[in-house]
């Protein structure tokens, strides 16, 4: 696989990625590789998939919402 090499960082830059790396419970090396795959939309999670996602966080807290779609929908037929 190939390297990339990127200079000129700002220290603050490098701070703020070290903690937010630190903050996942991973390597910097694996933050910036997990920033890369997103912002290429390699993996990165579509609208519909995160919403998905939270619904299924929310749920299984015991807390959940209702789907705006049948609200809108009512809404539009009065």
């Amino acid at each position: 696989m190939p390297d990339v090499l990127i200079r000129n960082v700002s220290r603050e830059v490098l701070a703020t990625l070290k903690q937010r790396a630190a903050a996942k419970g991973r390597s910097l090396q694996a933050e910036l590789h997990k920033i890369l795959e997103e912002a290429a939309g390699e993996k990165g999670l579509d609208g519909t998939k995160l919403a998905a996602e939270i619904r299924k966080q929310l749920q299984a807290k015991g807390k959940g919402y209702s789907d705006s779609v049948d609200l809108i929908r009512e809404d539009r037929e009065r």
